[in-house]
């Protein structure tokens, strides 16, 4: 098969794929913020307003894209694998839109998302074997530290959506993110990677919004052909911070989109505590991710097969 649709239900966002397999390009996308962990913190449940936004998108992303929910390969990640209720919501998935989706763990959803930057860092013509990737998602948070030919991941139970929800005062948020930076940290040292050589690498929605903003872009005048390779540094996040803090709601909804306004912020602190652990001044951003990742292995497994 030619050509394959690959689906990545996140915490927050719904995220679908065309992929050619013979030339490796993407054929056609779709995405839309679902807010599937929207209140998972108190509850411990996918909400029945989130499952019917998660409808909702599938129908549309169905009707724009032309494709067969049956024959889509999908993935699903941490809101899912925290939900007390995670069997019931994809089987009411399964019944009204006739997907299947699979919850993958966290070191299969960091194999698959390292696979589609790598081949995104061959793309942009950047040489880089060792480097470090951070991958911030609505639940979750995924470092991967890819040495030459191995890699080595752990996925960290905190992400925008989870710890907006969880931490309304920012000195609260700050004090947990410290407590998080250590756990990182140790998890890095472990390895005993001299990682000052090493470089930076960062996907997912607030380094690309980051890397956006920095390139007069806005979310209605999103490129992400001109966003992937761009370096981002402290001061970019800095800068971002201060719009977002002296903007009002409808500015912010212009450069992030509906449904990311109040997690931007928190996702900005992320991106920052990371960069201290690494003591790194600068990451690369990259657009591809998870659904990039689920199409490439895809196409590379059916090709060996033939």
């Amino acid at each position: 098969m030619d050509k394959i649709t690959t689906i990545d239900l996140g915490s927050n966002s719904f995220r679908v794929l065309i992929y050619d397999c013979k030339n490796h390009k993407i054929i056609d996308e779709y995405n839309e913020v679902v807010g599937m962990a929207d209140g998972l913190n108190t509850s411990g449940l996918i909400s029945k307003e989130a499952q019917e936004r998660v409808i909702k998108a599938l129908r549309k992303s169905i009707e724009k894209l032309k494709y067969s929910p049956k024959d889509a390969i999908c993935v699903t990640t941490a809101a899912m694998r925290m939900a007390k209720n995670n069997k019931e919501v994809l089987s009411y998935f399964k019944k009204e839109i006739g997907v299947e989706f699979k919850i993958i763990d966290g070191e299969e959803e960091a194999r698959l998302t390292l696979l589609a930057v790598k081949y995104a860092l061959k793309r942009e013509k950047i040489s880089s074997s060792n480097f470090v990737l951070l991958d911030i998602g609505g639940g979750s948070t995924e470092i991967i530290v890819n040495k030459d030919d191995s890699f080595y991941s752990k996925s960290f139970n905190f992400g925008i959506v989870t710890l907006t929800q969880k931490y309304l005062s920012k000195i609260d948020l700050l004090k947990q993110l410290d407590e998080y930076k250590i756990e990182i940290n140790n998890f890095l040292a472990s390895l005993n990677f001299d990682l000052n050589t090493y470089t930076f690498v960062a996907t997912a929605g607030t380094p690309t919004t980051i890397a956006a903003v920095k390139l007069g872009q806005d979310f209605f005048h999103y490129d992400k052909d001109k966003v992937n390779g761009t370096i981002v540094n402290l001061d970019d996040l800095k800068d971002c911070l201060k719009i977002f803090e002296n903007s009002d709601e409808d500015t912010i909804t212009k450069l992030v989109g509906k449904g990311r306004v109040e997690f931007i912020e928190v996702g900005i602190y992320i991106y920052r505590a990371i960069f201290e652990v690494l003591q790194k001044n600068e990451s690369i951003v990259l657009d591809d991710g998870l659904r990039e990742g689920v199409a490439v292995n895809y196409c590379l497994q059916n090709s060996l097969r033939q």
